[in-house]
């Protein structure tokens, strides 16, 4: 399955919840996340409930600190 994952085309496996793509792609650490789902911002407590879909875009953010 194709979808957009920060602006690039990438193949997934088909029906994954967001919560396993996140961990794929960030690891463990998942503090400061947040992810967008064509636009729409999925609060963290949704992400086992909300299912990846063919050319869904998904945008991980990483807060960091600095200054």
């Amino acid at each position: 399955m194709t979808i957009s994952l920060n602006n690039q085309t990438i193949e997934i496996e088909a029906q994954q919840v967001l919560s396993i793509l996140i961990s794929k792609q960030v690891g463990e650490k998942q503090n400061g996340i947040a992810v967008a789902v064509n636009g729409r911002v999925v609060p963290k407590t949704s992400w086992t409930e909300v299912t990846v879909n063919e050319n869904d875009e998904i945008l991980i953010i990483k807060a960091t600190q600095g200054g």
